[in-house]
């Protein structure tokens, strides 16, 4: 492996300006076509940003809630912090049933408030401050794990090989490198190269839309491919390996995925 061999441009999907205080993310629902960061100010445009898609992925909108609900508690108008907290929480109800299914959205928002509530004794300079540090720390804990579910991927990739890829699972999603796809960014930033097939995914097309969209902006060589084409390029031997997307995993080692995603383990299998 040749380390650190050239510079990957990362997708930064999420951005908190601490010097302005303002919250923005990239509006995914205007990819490829257009790049383009949105600000988030209120509880309603942050709950519009999830159910509309402008952000998505698990991890993403965890990240997204914990910069929320700060960016909430500073607009808070209240003489005390128990008054202060009251309102904190009926934020953090809006925002959490904004999408019931992503866990890391109510993950974030219960972290959130149990640190405004464990600080309440402090003054509120120093509350607001140890909620901008929660906020930061569950945006690097998920760079933390993503860079190490890299890690652990690469590990079954050498170079040359092709890989097929089904939904989006990269740093739009998540962080800086990605789940499933984060492989892929490490080895283009090791000078290791892995041809990619994007399954366009439908029907979000969110292989079509994001996946090569990071992929070719990161540098990595991708192929963007219809769903039903993936049989024939593993017939053609163009695929060693298959990494997906994962919505759930049980504790016996299944997982969940987007439909299209069975069809290409049952292609894998033969």
């Amino acid at each position: 492996m040749n380390e650190a061999i050239r510079q990957v441009t990362h997708v930064q999907n999420i951005r908190y300006d601490k010097a302005e205080e303002r919250l923005y993310i990239i509006d995914q629902t205007l990819l490829p076509n257009e790049e383009k960061e949105i600000e988030l100010r209120t509880v309603e445009e942050m709950i519009e940003a999830i159910k509309m898609l402008r952000i998505r992925g698990a991890p993403a909108i965890g990240i997204c809630a914990g910069y929320c609900m700060y960016a909430l508690a500073r607009d808070i108008d209240a003489k005390d912090n128990e008054t202060f907290y009251r309102k904190l929480r009926i934020d953090g109800e809006l925002l959490g049933a904004a999408r019931p299914t992503a866990v890391n959205l109510r993950w974030a928002v219960g972290e959130m408030l149990d640190t405004a509530k464990a600080h309440l004794k402090d003054d509120r300079a120093e509350l607001l401050e140890a909620l901008y540090r929660k906020a930061v720390d569950i945006h690097e804990d998920d760079i933390a794990k993503c860079t190490a579910i890299s890690e652990y991927g690469l590990s079954l990739l050498k170079d040359g090989d092709g890989v097929l890829t089904h939904c989006n699972a990269g740093p739009l999603a998540t962080s800086r490198y990605g789940t499933g796809q984060g492989p892929f960014l490490l080895a283009a930033e090791r000078g290791i190269h892995i041809r990619v097939f994007a399954d366009e995914t439908r029907p979000l097309l969110q292989g079509a839309r994001l996946t090569s969209y990071e992929l070719q902006r990161a540098g990595v060589d991708v192929t963007l491919i219809c769903d039903n084409m993936a049989s024939m390029v593993m017939k053609n031997g163009w695929v060693q390996a298959c990494f997906v997307g994962c919505d759930r995993i049980a504790a016996n080692g299944d997982f969940a995925n987007k439909i299209g995603t069975s069809g290409v383990a049952i292609l894998a299998k033969h």
